[in-house]
C-alpha cells in the first residue's frame, strides 16, 4: 500500500465515523444521517453559507443566513432582488464586497446558467466572488467532488497532525499537499466538513482537546507535545490609524441625510453618512453650510488593514435643502440596521432623542 493510500485508509474512516456522531448542527448543512438517507445538499444554500462565512464566524452568520434564505429562498429570487434591499440586509456582517458579489453571482447563475450552479471547480471559479477555497467547498459539499478544502481550521489540523513548524502563510502549500493526500473519493463533502468541525470544536486554536480527538493516535504534534504552539504564524505588521469625519443631519420631521457609497472601495454600495476621506489628516467636507457641532466622544472601528477613528458632527437639516449628492430619507424609511457597523456606531453616538 502506497503512503498516500495508507494515510487515507488511516485518517478518513476514523474522521468520518467521528463526524457521523459529532457533526455540528448548522442551518445550511445536510446532516450525516440525512445524507445517508439520500438527501442531497442545495448548492444555493451551500454557496450562500460559504460566502457569508468568509472571515466571519458561524455564530455571526446564522441569523443572516436564516434571513436571506427566508427572503430569497432560491438563486432566482436573490437575482431579482433590489440591490439596496440586499445591501441593507447584509449590513453589520462586514466585508461588503461579498454582498455585491453575491448579487452579481446570483444574476450570472440565474440568467446565464438557467438557475443551476456549475458542478465543477473550474467552472465555479468563473463566477463573481468565488475563489479557490469557495469553489473547492461548493464542489465537495454540494456536488461530492474530492476537492481539497482549506480554511483556517483545516490548516491548523494539518499543521498539528504532521507537526509542521513552518510559519503561515509560507506553510500553506505544504499543508495543502498533506490535506490533498488524505482527501477520500468516498463522501468528500462530509470529510471536508469533518476536518473543519474537528478544528472548530476539538483541535481549537487554544487548549486543543487532544485526549478526545479521533486523530490523537497518528497526530505527530500530540506525540511531540507541540500541538498548542501550532500552527506558527509570521508576525503581522501593526495596523495604521486613519481618521475621518461624518456629518449627521436631521430635519424637523425626522428625515435624515444619507448617501449610498460608491460600489468600489470600503463599504461599497452601503448606505451611510456623508463624510470626509479617511486619511492621516482628513479634509472637512460638510454636505452643506451650517453651524456644525462636534459631538463629544468618537467612533472607533477596525478594518482588515487599518484602525479608523471618526469624529461625528451634527447640524439641523434645512427644510428646503436639495442635496448635491446623497438622499434625504424619511423617518419611517430609515432603519439603523441597514447601516454598516461603523456608520451604526456613529448613529449610536448621536442618538437623537426624537428618532
Amino acid at each position: 500500500m502506497c503512503d498516500k493510500t495508507a494515510k487515507i485508509g488511516q485518517i478518513a474512516p476514523d474522521l468520518l465515523a467521528w463526524y457521523d456522531v459529532h457533526a455540528r448542527d448548522l442551518p445550511w448543512r445536510i446532516s450525516p444521517s440525512d445524507g445517508a438517507s439520500g438527501v442531497v445538499p442545495d448548492p444555493y444554500r451551500v454557496w450562500m453559507s460559504e460566502i457569508m462565512l468568509q472571515q466571519t464566524t458561524v455564530a455571526a452568520v446564522r441569523a443572516y443566513f436564516h434571513r436571506f434564505t427566508t427572503l430569497w429562498p432560491t438563486v432566482a429570487d436573490l437575482a431579482g432582488a433590489e440591490d439596496g434591499a440586499v445591501m441593507g440586509e447584509w449590513a453589520g456582517l462586514g466585508y461588503y464586497a461579498r454582498a455585491r458579489n453575491l448579487l452579481k453571482c446570483a444574476r450570472v447563475v440565474a440568467f446565464e446558467h438557467d438557475g443551476r450552479f456549475p458542478d465543477d471547480h473550474d467552472a465555479l471559479l468563473k463566477l463573481p466572488g468565488i475563489g479557490p477555497y469557495t469553489a473547492a467547498a461548493i464542489s465537495a459539499i454540494a456536488f461530492g467532488r474530492p476537492e481539497v478544502v482549506m480554511d483556517g481550521n483545516v490548516e491548523r489540523v494539518m499543521a498539528r497532525l504532521f507537526d509542521i513548524h513552518t510559519p503561515l502563510p509560507a506553510a500553506k502549500p505544504e499543508l495543502k499537499d498533506h490535506a490533498a493526500s488524505m482527501t477520500p473519493q468516498h463522501r468528500p463533502g462530509d470529510y471536508a466538513q469533518a476536518v473543519m468541525d474537528l478544528g472548530a470544536t476539538i483541535c481549537s486554536p487554544k487548549s486543543p482537546a487532544c485526549g478526545i480527538c479521533p486523530l490523537r493516535s497518528p497526530c505527530k504534534a500530540r506525540a511531540m507535545g507541540t500541538a498548542s504552539e501550532l500552527p506558527k504564524k509570521t508576525p503581522k505588521k501593526p495596523k495604521p490609524i486613519r481618521r475621518g469625519i461624518v456629518y449627521l443631519a436631521r430635519r424637523a420631521d425626522g428625515a435624515l441625510l444619507l448617501e449610498r457609497r460608491p460600489d468600489k472601495g470600503l463599504l461599497g454600495g452601503m448606505l451611510g453618512w456623508p463624510g470626509s476621506d479617511w486619511t492621516d489628516a482628513p479634509d472637512p467636507a460638510p454636505p452643506f453650510d451650517a453651524d456644525w457641532q462636534t459631538l463629544s466622544g468618537e467612533v472607533r472601528h477596525t478594518f482588515t488593514h487599518f484602525h479608523l477613528i471618526l469624529t461625528v458632527e451634527t447640524a439641523p437639516l434645512p427644510e428646503t435643502l436639495t442635496p448635491d449628492s446623497g438622499q434625504i430619507l424619511p423617518r419611517d424609511a430609515f432603519r439603523p440596521s441597514d447601516l454598516p457597523t461603523v456608520m451604526r456606531k456613529a448613529y449610536d453616538l448621536w442618538q437623537p432623542e426624537s428618532l
